[in-house]
């Protein structure tokens, strides 16, 4: 069989620092976590919509 060909540098995501802000001694979370998952499992946002990529949750923006 022949060598199978080199793929691409995969791309990376946002970093996880990107995900909390702190404000002084407090860290909260820019996104919504999933209310059916819990505490843990953070939601996707989307243009119309946040998203859970674990169960599939969703919830409509007007």
């Amino acid at each position: 069989m022949a060598a199978a060909a080199k793929k691409g540098a995969k791309a990376k995501g946002p970093q996880r620092g990107a995900y909390f802000k702190v404000e002084g001694a407090t860290v909260t979370t820019t996104k919504k976590y999933c209310p059916r998952c819990g505490p843990g499992v953070m939601m996707a946002d989307h243009k119309d919509r946040a998203t859970c990529g674990k169960c599939g949750y969703t919830e409509f923006r007007k």
